[in-house]
C-alpha cells in the first residue's frame, strides 16, 4: 500500500525552540494560527504525536471545531482523524488525555515494550510493534495499510528529527512566533542529524503567510529550491 503524504506541523520561537522549561506550556501560537492548525487536523486521516509530548503536554489532540467535524463526517470520513503515538519502551500512562477523547487510536512501539503496552491500553488503543527498534518506515506502511493518505506529525522534537532526517516528510508547516526563550535546555525543535542532502541542501519555499504576529513558512523538503 502507498505511504502516506506526512505533513509536519511545529510552532517554534525565533531561536528555535517549542517549549520552555517552566511548568506550563509555553502558547507559541496566536489564536487565528490555532484554528489553522485545527483546519490542518481536520484535513488529515491521522495525527502523531511522540510519547515525550504526551508526557510533556498531556493533550486530547482533537479537531475542536464542531463544523469542521460535521465536515468530516460528511464527506465520509470518521468524526475525528486516526490518533497516533510512538514510545520505544511502552511506558505510556493510561490516564492521559490522549487515549480518552476522540476517534480510534494505535500505539507503535517495539518488541520489548509491545506486553506492556497492550497490557495498559487494553481497550484504549491498537498496539503495534515495529520490531526490535521504531522503524518509521515500517510505521507509514502499516498506515498505510490501514488506509491512511495524509499524516500530520505535530512533535515533539525528537520525532521532528526522526521523521526528517530518514528522509519522511513531504511538506512542513513552520510558524515562527516573535518570542526569544533563551534557554539552552529548553525543547528545540529538531537535534543534530544527518539530515538527507547535509547542509548545503536548500528546501523548496512553498508559502510565506503571515497570520497575526506569527510568520508561517510552509516548505517542501523533498524538492531543490527554485533559487
Amino acid at each position: 500500500m502507498p505511504r502516506p503524504y506526512v505533513l509536519l506541523s511545529v510552532a517554534t520561537s525565533v531561536d528555535g525552540h517549542i517549549d520552555d522549561t517552566s511548568p506550563n506550556r509555553l502558547l507559541l501560537s496566536n489564536a487565528a494560527d490555532f484554528q489553522r492548525v485545527d483546519q490542518v487536523r481536520a484535513e488529515s486521516d491521522a495525527i502523531l504525536i511522540g510519547a515525550g509530548t504526551m508526557r510533556a503536554d498531556n493533550p486530547r489532540l482533537l479537531v475542536n471545531s464542531e463544523e469542521r467535524r460535521a465536515a468530516r463526517i460528511a464527506a465520509g470520513k470518521p468524526e475525528y482523524p486516526l490518533k497516533v503515538t510512538i514510545s520505544g519502551s511502552g511506558d505510556l500512562d493510561p490516564d492521559l488525555k490522549f487515549w480518552h477523547f476522540g476517534g480510534a487510536k494505535v500505539a507503535y512501539t517495539t518488541d520489548a515494550g509491545a506486553e506492556k503496552l497492550r497490557e495498559r491500553l487494553a481497550g484504549l488503543a491498537d498496539v503495534v510493534s515495529l520490531g526490535e527498534t521504531i522503524d518509521f518506515g515500517r510505521l507509514l506502511d502499516d498506515l498505510g495499510a490501514r488506509g491512511i493518505e495524509r499524516l500530520m506529525v505535530e512533535g515533539g522534537g525528537h520525532v521532528h528529527t526522526a521523521f526528517l532526517s530518514l528522509g519522511l516528510v513531504d511538506e512542513i508547516h513552520l510558524a515562527i512566533a516573535p518570542l526569544l526563550v533563551g534557554q539552552a535546555d529548553a525543547p528545540s525543535f529538531l537535534h543534530p542529524a544527518d539530515y538527507p542532502g547535509g547542509s548545503t541542501h536548500r528546501m523548496k519555499l512553498a508559502e510565506v503567510q503571515q497570520i497575526g504576529d506569527v510568520v508561517l513558512l510552509r516548505y517542501l523538503p523533498k524538492q531543490e529550491s527554485d533559487q
